[in-house]
This record gives C-alpha cells, sequence and structure tokens, in this order.
C-alpha cells in the first residue's frame, strides 16, 4: 500500500500564496488518483482538488474559483497544490489522499483508500 506524507503548511497573511506538497512511498503515485481535502476546526473535512493518474483531469471545489491548482510529478512520486490569494476561511488542515480504484478523479472523501497526516495551513487577517 501506498504512503502519503504532506509538507509546506504554515502561516502567511490573506492574499499571500503557498504551495502543500505530497510525497508518496510504499507503490508508484501513477497507480492512484490524488486529491486534496482540508479539515477546519469544528467543521467536516472537504473536497478542494483531485487529479487523475496522468494529470490530464482536475477538479475542483466551487470555493477555489481559480485560486488554486492541482499538479502531479508521477516520476518523482509526488502532488502538489498551488494556492494563491489566500484568505482566512482557507485555513484547515490540509489532507492528501490516493484511491486506487476510481477510473477518474472523485470528490468525495469515501472513494479514496489512504491518507496522509495532514499539514496546517493557517492564513491570517
Amino acid at each position: 500500500q501506498v504512503q502519503l506524507v504532506e509538507s509546506g503548511g504554515g502561516l502567511v497573511q490573506a492574499g499571500d500564496s503557498l504551495r502543500v506538497s505530497c510525497a508518496a512511498s510504499g507503490q508508484t503515485l501513477s497507480r492512484y488518483v490524488t486529491g486534496w481535502f482540508r479539515q477546519a476546526p469544528g467543521k467536516e473535512r472537504e473536497f478542494v482538488a483531485a487529479i487523475s493518474r496522468d494529470g490530464g483531469l482536475m477538479k475542483y471545489a466551487s470555493f477555489v474559483k481559480g485560486r488554486f491548482t492541482v499538479s502531479r510529478n508521477n516520476a518523482e512520486n509526488t502532488m502538489h497544490l498551488e494556492m494563491n490569494n489566500l484568505n482566512p476561511e482557507d485555513s484547515g488542515v490540509y489532507y492528501c489522499a490516493a484511491d486506487s480504484r476510481s477510473m477518474y478523479a472523485p470528490v468525495t472523501a469515501a472513494a479514496y483508500d489512504y491518507w496522509g497526516q495532514g499539514t496546517q495551513v493557517t492564513v491570517s487577517s
């Protein structure tokens, strides 16, 4: 099975940019559809972005509004989320996830088999 480790979180100001990354080990990442979810205190985990195995299909949550870009590098077994124009509502723990069964890029957490431990993103106003 694949192990996922997120990195790149931190404290930024509103309007700043941040890039979070997910490194996979144990299995080649190209076997999985991958996605990003986030969870704020007191709220449920929500979908942020997903990308197909070959990187040709990306999906985003409506609140992204063109600010985030998901990408992957299968040769390096990594996935990234570039976040621009961050606002305080983007704060939360960001999780990467991998799905071994879906053909495309699911937006529901239940579709994903493997999860990282998360990286904290805090956006101050």
